[in-house]
Protein backbone atom coordinates (compact mmCIF):
# COMPACT_ATOMS: atom_id res chain seq x y z
CA UNK A 1 0.00 0.00 0.00
CA UNK A 2 1.42 3.25 -0.57
CA UNK A 3 1.49 6.18 1.42
CA UNK A 4 -1.34 8.10 0.04
CA UNK A 5 -3.60 4.91 0.71
CA UNK A 6 -2.64 4.42 4.35
CA UNK A 7 -3.15 7.98 4.95
CA UNK A 8 -6.29 7.98 3.49
CA UNK A 9 -7.13 4.86 5.30
CA UNK A 10 -6.15 6.32 8.34
CA UNK A 11 -7.93 9.18 8.32
CA UNK A 12 -11.14 7.34 7.25
CA UNK A 13 -10.36 4.95 10.37
CA UNK A 14 -10.52 8.24 12.85
CA UNK A 15 -13.98 9.28 10.42
CA UNK A 16 -15.79 6.68 11.32
CA UNK A 17 -14.33 4.70 14.53
CA UNK A 18 -12.38 5.84 17.21
CA UNK A 19 -12.22 2.68 19.21
CA UNK A 20 -10.72 0.54 16.31
CA UNK A 21 -8.60 3.49 14.61
CA UNK A 22 -6.95 3.15 18.14
CA UNK A 23 -6.75 -0.54 18.23
CA UNK A 24 -6.11 -1.27 14.50
CA UNK A 25 -2.52 0.04 14.50
CA UNK A 26 -1.57 -1.87 17.09
CA UNK A 27 -1.12 -5.21 14.40
CA UNK A 28 1.78 -5.72 12.44
CA UNK A 29 2.37 -4.41 8.89
CA UNK A 30 0.79 -5.52 6.36
CA UNK A 31 -1.71 -6.99 8.68
CA UNK A 32 -2.39 -3.34 9.80
CA UNK A 33 -3.26 -2.44 6.72
CA UNK A 34 -5.95 -5.10 5.55
CA UNK A 35 -7.64 -5.20 9.02
CA UNK A 36 -7.82 -1.56 8.52
CA UNK A 37 -9.17 -1.76 4.86
CA UNK A 38 -11.40 -5.53 5.96
CA UNK A 39 -13.40 -2.78 8.72
CA UNK A 40 -13.81 0.10 6.58
CA UNK A 41 -15.57 -2.19 3.57
CA UNK A 42 -17.68 -3.29 6.70
CA UNK A 43 -18.63 -0.39 7.53
CA UNK A 44 -19.74 0.49 4.25
CA UNK A 45 -22.41 -2.19 4.39
CA UNK A 46 -22.83 -1.23 7.92
CA UNK A 47 -23.78 2.06 6.43
CA UNK A 48 -26.39 0.72 4.23
CA UNK A 49 -28.03 -1.40 6.63
CA UNK A 50 -27.78 1.70 8.90
CA UNK A 51 -29.65 4.52 6.50
CA UNK A 52 -33.73 4.54 7.60
CA UNK A 53 -34.20 6.11 4.86
CA UNK A 54 -34.03 3.21 2.20
CA UNK A 55 -36.79 0.76 2.10
CA UNK A 56 -35.48 -3.29 2.46
CA UNK A 57 -35.95 -3.68 -1.31
CA UNK A 58 -33.53 -0.87 -1.89
CA UNK A 59 -30.85 -1.85 0.98
CA UNK A 60 -30.98 -5.60 -0.56
CA UNK A 61 -30.41 -4.20 -3.46
CA UNK A 62 -27.06 -2.04 -2.50
CA UNK A 63 -25.84 -4.69 -0.27
CA UNK A 64 -25.80 -6.96 -3.28
CA UNK A 65 -24.29 -4.16 -5.77
CA UNK A 66 -21.46 -3.97 -3.20
CA UNK A 67 -21.00 -7.19 -3.01
CA UNK A 68 -20.34 -7.27 -6.66
CA UNK A 69 -18.38 -4.12 -6.53
CA UNK A 70 -16.01 -5.88 -4.17
CA UNK A 71 -15.44 -8.75 -5.97
CA UNK A 72 -14.69 -6.91 -9.08
CA UNK A 73 -18.42 -7.29 -10.99
CA UNK A 74 -19.31 -3.68 -10.97
CA UNK A 75 -18.10 0.33 -10.91
CA UNK A 76 -17.34 1.65 -7.69
CA UNK A 77 -18.18 4.43 -8.76
CA UNK A 78 -21.58 4.11 -10.25
CA UNK A 79 -22.59 2.48 -6.69
CA UNK A 80 -21.27 5.40 -5.00
CA UNK A 81 -23.09 7.65 -6.89
CA UNK A 82 -25.94 6.19 -6.69
CA UNK A 83 -26.03 5.36 -3.28
CA UNK A 84 -24.32 8.83 -1.65
CA UNK A 85 -27.30 11.14 -2.29
CA UNK A 86 -29.88 8.56 -0.65
CA UNK A 87 -27.95 8.98 2.56
CA UNK A 88 -29.97 11.25 4.58
CA UNK A 89 -29.01 10.12 8.49
CA UNK A 90 -25.11 9.01 7.89
CA UNK A 91 -22.70 10.80 9.38
CA UNK A 92 -20.25 13.15 7.51
CA UNK A 93 -17.43 10.59 7.52
CA UNK A 94 -19.44 8.14 6.85
CA UNK A 95 -20.94 9.62 3.63
CA UNK A 96 -17.06 10.23 3.09
CA UNK A 97 -16.38 6.38 3.05
CA UNK A 98 -19.10 5.68 0.78
CA UNK A 99 -18.40 8.43 -1.61
CA UNK A 100 -14.21 7.24 -1.81
CA UNK A 101 -15.67 3.25 -1.47
CA UNK A 102 -14.37 2.75 -4.98
CA UNK A 103 -10.60 4.16 -3.62
CA UNK A 104 -11.35 0.94 -0.74
CA UNK A 105 -11.98 -2.21 -3.10
CA UNK A 106 -9.00 -0.70 -5.36
CA UNK A 107 -6.81 -1.00 -1.93
CA UNK A 108 -8.73 -4.36 -1.39
CA UNK A 109 -7.82 -5.81 -4.75
CA UNK A 110 -3.88 -5.62 -3.80
CA UNK A 111 -3.97 -8.15 -1.29
CA UNK A 112 -3.18 -11.56 -1.25
CA UNK A 113 -5.37 -14.26 -2.71
CA UNK A 114 -6.21 -15.63 1.36
CA UNK A 115 -6.26 -12.07 2.76
CA UNK A 116 -8.77 -11.01 -0.44
CA UNK A 117 -11.13 -14.14 0.06
CA UNK A 118 -10.91 -13.88 3.61
CA UNK A 119 -12.40 -9.87 3.37
CA UNK A 120 -14.42 -10.96 0.62
CA UNK A 121 -16.62 -13.47 2.40
CA UNK A 122 -16.88 -12.06 5.40
CA UNK A 123 -18.39 -8.54 3.69
CA UNK A 124 -20.61 -10.80 1.69
CA UNK A 125 -22.01 -12.77 4.37
CA UNK A 126 -22.54 -9.50 6.50
CA UNK A 127 -24.03 -7.37 4.26
CA UNK A 128 -26.51 -10.00 2.71
CA UNK A 129 -27.64 -11.29 6.52
CA UNK A 130 -27.74 -7.84 8.35
CA UNK A 131 -30.31 -6.34 5.69
CA UNK A 132 -32.25 -10.04 6.02
CA UNK A 133 -32.50 -9.93 9.58
CA UNK A 134 -33.58 -5.98 9.52
CA UNK A 135 -36.09 -7.08 7.15
CA UNK A 136 -38.07 -9.35 9.91
CA UNK A 137 -36.51 -7.20 12.84
CA UNK A 138 -39.76 -5.85 15.37
CA UNK A 139 -39.60 -4.95 19.17
CA UNK A 140 -40.98 -8.21 19.88
CA UNK A 141 -37.37 -9.41 19.74
CA UNK A 142 -35.84 -12.70 18.31
CA UNK A 143 -37.28 -16.06 18.73
CA UNK A 144 -34.48 -17.94 21.27
CA UNK A 145 -31.11 -17.69 21.89
CA UNK A 146 -30.16 -19.68 19.08
CA UNK A 147 -31.47 -16.65 16.89
CA UNK A 148 -29.19 -14.31 18.76
CA UNK A 149 -26.59 -16.47 17.66
CA UNK A 150 -27.37 -16.54 14.24
CA UNK A 151 -28.00 -12.60 14.20
CA UNK A 152 -24.32 -12.33 16.15
CA UNK A 153 -22.67 -14.52 13.96
CA UNK A 154 -23.77 -12.74 10.68
CA UNK A 155 -22.71 -9.10 12.04
CA UNK A 156 -19.52 -10.43 14.23
CA UNK A 157 -18.89 -14.08 14.72
CA UNK A 158 -17.57 -13.82 10.55
CA UNK A 159 -15.63 -10.93 11.26
CA UNK A 160 -13.40 -12.87 13.57
CA UNK A 161 -13.20 -15.83 11.17
CA UNK A 162 -11.81 -13.31 8.75
CA UNK A 163 -9.16 -11.88 11.27
CA UNK A 164 -8.02 -15.67 12.48
CA UNK A 165 -7.13 -16.28 8.36
CA UNK A 166 -5.39 -13.17 8.37
CA UNK A 167 -3.55 -13.32 11.03
CA UNK A 168 -2.52 -17.51 10.12
CA UNK A 169 -1.85 -15.90 6.83
CA UNK A 170 0.31 -13.58 8.64
CA UNK A 171 2.24 -16.02 11.19
CA UNK A 172 3.15 -19.82 10.21
CA UNK A 173 3.05 -20.03 14.08
CA UNK A 174 -0.49 -18.76 14.61
CA UNK A 175 -1.65 -21.12 11.30
CA UNK A 176 -0.67 -23.79 13.13
CA UNK A 177 -3.41 -23.42 15.64
CA UNK A 178 -5.40 -22.24 13.46
CA UNK A 179 -8.64 -25.04 13.94
CA UNK A 180 -8.77 -23.69 17.86
CA UNK A 181 -8.78 -20.55 16.80
CA UNK A 182 -11.10 -20.81 14.22
CA UNK A 183 -13.42 -22.84 16.81
CA UNK A 184 -13.22 -19.79 19.42
CA UNK A 185 -13.14 -16.73 16.94
CA UNK A 186 -17.22 -17.09 16.58
CA UNK A 187 -17.39 -16.69 20.10
CA UNK A 188 -15.44 -13.82 20.06
CA UNK A 189 -17.10 -12.02 17.84
CA UNK A 190 -20.57 -12.90 19.75
CA UNK A 191 -19.55 -11.78 23.01
CA UNK A 192 -18.00 -8.15 21.37
CA UNK A 193 -21.44 -8.10 19.26
CA UNK A 194 -23.64 -9.05 22.56
CA UNK A 195 -22.21 -6.36 24.50
CA UNK A 196 -23.46 -4.06 22.08
CA UNK A 197 -26.34 -5.09 21.53
CA UNK A 198 -27.04 -4.72 25.35
CA UNK A 199 -25.48 -1.39 25.43
CA UNK A 200 -27.55 -0.24 22.53
CA UNK A 201 -31.01 -2.36 23.60
CA UNK A 202 -32.61 1.44 24.38
CA UNK A 203 -31.62 3.18 21.33
CA UNK A 204 -32.17 0.11 19.11
CA UNK A 205 -35.82 -0.05 20.95
CA UNK A 206 -35.90 3.99 19.25
CA UNK A 207 -35.34 2.70 16.21
CA UNK A 208 -37.75 -0.09 15.97
CA UNK A 209 -35.63 -2.98 16.26
CA UNK A 210 -35.00 -5.56 19.09
CA UNK A 211 -32.57 -8.15 19.20
CA UNK A 212 -32.71 -9.56 23.05
CA UNK A 213 -34.21 -13.51 22.81
CA UNK A 214 -37.59 -14.12 24.15
CA UNK A 215 -37.05 -17.15 25.41
CA UNK A 216 -34.44 -15.72 28.28
CA UNK A 217 -36.80 -13.01 28.84
CA UNK A 218 -39.82 -15.59 29.46
CA UNK A 219 -37.72 -17.58 31.60
CA UNK A 220 -37.18 -15.04 33.59
CA UNK A 221 -41.01 -14.16 33.55
CA UNK A 222 -40.93 -11.15 31.38
CA UNK A 223 -42.88 -10.59 28.08
CA UNK A 224 -40.51 -8.71 25.75
CA UNK A 225 -43.89 -7.93 24.03
CA UNK A 226 -45.50 -6.23 26.84
CA UNK A 227 -42.64 -4.18 26.48
CA UNK A 228 -43.83 0.19 25.51
CA UNK A 229 -41.43 2.00 23.13
CA UNK A 230 -40.48 5.26 24.74
CA UNK A 231 -42.23 6.77 21.20
CA UNK A 232 -45.51 5.57 22.29
CA UNK A 233 -46.88 8.21 24.34
CA UNK A 234 -47.84 5.90 27.10
CA UNK A 235 -45.18 6.65 29.72
CA UNK A 236 -45.87 8.50 32.79
CA UNK A 237 -45.27 11.67 32.47
CA UNK A 238 -42.56 11.34 35.52
CA UNK A 239 -41.07 8.75 33.81
CA UNK A 240 -40.96 10.36 30.64
CA UNK A 241 -39.69 13.28 31.54
CA UNK A 242 -36.37 10.82 32.62
CA UNK A 243 -36.21 9.33 30.11
CA UNK A 244 -37.27 5.68 31.46
CA UNK A 245 -39.50 3.03 30.24
CA UNK A 246 -41.61 1.10 32.93
CA UNK A 247 -40.33 -2.28 31.55
CA UNK A 248 -36.96 -1.40 32.55
CA UNK A 249 -37.76 -0.87 36.08
CA UNK A 250 -39.56 -4.49 36.44
CA UNK A 251 -37.47 -7.07 38.42
CA UNK A 252 -38.08 -10.19 35.91
CA UNK A 253 -37.00 -7.35 32.86
CA UNK A 254 -33.64 -7.05 34.79
CA UNK A 255 -33.01 -10.95 35.60
CA UNK A 256 -33.35 -11.80 31.80
CA UNK A 257 -30.35 -8.63 31.33
CA UNK A 258 -28.73 -10.45 33.82
CA UNK A 259 -29.01 -13.76 31.78
CA UNK A 260 -27.47 -12.31 28.89
CA UNK A 261 -24.51 -10.42 30.83
CA UNK A 262 -23.69 -13.89 32.44
CA UNK A 263 -23.88 -15.41 28.45
CA UNK A 264 -21.86 -12.70 26.98
CA UNK A 265 -19.15 -12.79 29.98
CA UNK A 266 -19.18 -16.46 28.97
CA UNK A 267 -18.01 -15.69 25.32
CA UNK A 268 -15.12 -12.92 26.23
CA UNK A 269 -14.12 -15.86 28.42
CA UNK A 270 -14.03 -17.78 25.08
CA UNK A 271 -12.06 -14.70 23.27
CA UNK A 272 -9.45 -14.96 25.88
CA UNK A 273 -8.55 -18.18 25.33
CA UNK A 274 -8.50 -17.61 21.37
CA UNK A 275 -5.82 -14.31 22.76
CA UNK A 276 -3.88 -16.44 24.61
CA UNK A 277 -3.28 -19.17 21.73
CA UNK A 278 -1.56 -16.37 19.31
CA UNK A 279 2.24 -16.69 20.60
CA UNK A 280 3.81 -13.89 22.94
CA UNK A 281 6.13 -12.68 19.83
CA UNK A 282 3.46 -11.34 18.01
CA UNK A 283 2.76 -8.47 20.76
CA UNK A 284 0.92 -6.63 18.34
CA UNK A 285 -1.83 -9.24 17.68
CA UNK A 286 -2.35 -9.71 21.20
CA UNK A 287 -2.63 -5.55 22.27
CA UNK A 288 -5.15 -5.69 19.51
CA UNK A 289 -7.22 -8.45 20.84
CA UNK A 290 -7.36 -7.46 24.64
CA UNK A 291 -7.86 -3.82 24.29
CA UNK A 292 -11.57 -4.92 22.66
CA UNK A 293 -12.03 -7.87 24.77
CA UNK A 294 -10.96 -4.94 27.71
CA UNK A 295 -13.43 -2.49 26.79
CA UNK A 296 -16.38 -4.62 26.08
CA UNK A 297 -15.76 -6.30 29.68
CA UNK A 298 -15.79 -2.97 31.20
CA UNK A 299 -18.94 -2.35 29.70
CA UNK A 300 -20.30 -5.62 30.51
CA UNK A 301 -20.10 -4.31 34.16
CA UNK A 302 -21.20 -0.65 33.62
CA UNK A 303 -24.39 -2.29 32.30
CA UNK A 304 -24.50 -4.86 35.39
CA UNK A 305 -24.26 -1.93 37.44
CA UNK A 306 -27.18 -0.01 36.05
CA UNK A 307 -28.97 -2.99 34.73
CA UNK A 308 -32.69 -0.69 35.81
CA UNK A 309 -31.17 2.70 35.42
CA UNK A 310 -30.08 3.28 31.73
CA UNK A 311 -32.02 5.22 28.62
CA UNK A 312 -29.76 5.13 26.14
CA UNK A 313 -25.96 3.75 25.12
CA UNK A 314 -24.51 7.22 26.54
CA UNK A 315 -25.26 5.88 29.84
CA UNK A 316 -22.98 2.87 30.25
CA UNK A 317 -20.11 4.33 27.89
CA UNK A 318 -17.17 3.92 29.51
CA UNK A 319 -14.56 7.11 30.03
CA UNK A 320 -11.78 7.70 28.11
CA UNK A 321 -9.50 6.90 31.68
CA UNK A 322 -11.09 3.52 31.40
CA UNK A 323 -9.66 3.19 27.60
CA UNK A 324 -6.67 4.42 28.55
CA UNK A 325 -6.34 2.39 31.35
CA UNK A 326 -7.55 -0.76 30.07
CA UNK A 327 -4.61 -0.01 27.09
CA UNK A 328 -2.04 0.56 29.66
CA UNK A 329 -2.77 -2.33 32.07
CA UNK A 330 -3.29 -5.11 28.96
CA UNK A 331 -0.57 -3.53 27.42
CA UNK A 332 2.24 -4.46 30.40
CA UNK A 333 0.51 -7.68 30.62
CA UNK A 334 -0.02 -9.05 26.76
CA UNK A 335 3.11 -11.12 27.63
CA UNK A 336 1.98 -13.01 31.14
CA UNK A 337 -1.19 -15.42 30.06
CA UNK A 338 -1.15 -15.83 33.91
CA UNK A 339 -1.94 -12.04 34.96
CA UNK A 340 -4.13 -11.76 32.11
CA UNK A 341 -6.24 -14.83 33.33
CA UNK A 342 -6.17 -13.10 36.70
CA UNK A 343 -7.50 -9.63 35.73
CA UNK A 344 -10.23 -10.92 33.38
CA UNK A 345 -11.16 -13.19 36.58
CA UNK A 346 -11.34 -10.31 38.95
CA UNK A 347 -13.11 -8.10 36.57
CA UNK A 348 -15.68 -10.65 35.33
CA UNK A 349 -16.31 -12.25 38.98
CA UNK A 350 -19.24 -10.03 39.82
CA UNK A 351 -20.58 -10.86 36.36
CA UNK A 352 -20.27 -14.77 37.26
CA UNK A 353 -21.70 -14.08 40.34
CA UNK A 354 -25.04 -13.17 38.74
CA UNK A 355 -25.29 -17.03 37.88
CA UNK A 356 -26.87 -17.00 42.00
CA UNK A 357 -29.46 -14.35 40.73
CA UNK A 358 -30.68 -15.43 37.84
CA UNK A 359 -31.46 -18.27 38.80
CA UNK A 360 -34.32 -16.95 41.31
CA UNK A 361 -38.03 -17.64 40.32
CA UNK A 362 -39.79 -14.18 39.74
CA UNK A 363 -41.68 -13.06 42.42
CA UNK A 364 -45.72 -13.13 42.93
Amino acid sequence: MNRADLAWQDKNLQEVSRTFALVIPQLPQPVCEVVGNAYLLCRIADIIEDEPDLSFERKRDFSERFIRVIEGHESGRRFADDLHPLLVSALPGERALVCDSERAVRIASGFNDIQRNAIHRCVGTMARGMVEFQRTATLDGLDDLSHLGRYCYHVAGVVGEMLTEIFCDHSPAIAARRDRLISLSVSFGQGLQMTNILKDLWDDRRRGACWLPKDIFRAAGFDLRSMRSLDEGVIPSADAKAGIDPSRTDPAFARGLQQLVVIACGHLEKALRFTLLIPKTEIGIRRFCLWALGMAVLTLRKIHSRLMRFSSARDVKISRLAVYTTVAITSVSARSDRVLEMLFDGLTRPLDALETAKAKPASG
